[in-house]
């Protein structure tokens, strides 16, 4: 018999870096969790990617016992590093501090589409180039669809 799901917490946490300081300590120690076990097995599944975001989805189960799914990293994330810039622009329309190609465009696509809405890889690559102009990203090229 499966065991029933009490909780369902969303954390973004860096790669290979999980300690019990906030957010970690306490959306887990709130529901119960053992804090330390999580990020031990966190640290240890993620140790290939010191530093990068990394969303996670943990379940919580009534005995308190937990699993958890990583994610890929953020698209936001991945386009501030393709296009060497630290943040967006507060206005998309008129400042430009960087820009993306639709090949990096693809890259961050095919690397994001087992967590994206999409079923065509054309469809992943709108929802990245519309992330990347929603940011002030400028795309360079002709779209390939």
């Amino acid at each position: 018999m499966a065991k029933e799901i009490e909780y369902i917490i969303k954390l973004q946490v860096k790669g290979g870096q999980a300690n019990p300081a906030p957010p970690i300590g306490p959306a887990l120690g709130s529901k119960g969790v053992n804090i330390m076990e999580f990020c031990k097995r966190f640290n240890a599944k993620t140790q290939d990617t010191p530093g990068k975001i990394i969303p996670v989805v943990i379940e919580v189960y009534k005995d308190k016992s937990f699993e958890f799914v990583t994610k890929t990293a953020p698209a936001t994330v991945q386009l501030f590093e393709a296009a060497g810039i630290k943040k967006g622009s507060a206005q998309s329309n008129r400042i430009k501090p960087g820009s993306v190609t639709w090949d990096q465009i693809k890259a961050i696509a095919e690397d994001k589409m087992p967590d994206l809405n999409a079923f065509k890889l054309e469809s992943a690559m709108k929802m990245i180039a519309g992330s990347a102009r929603s940011i002030g990203l400028e795309i360079k090229g002709d779209a390939p669809f």
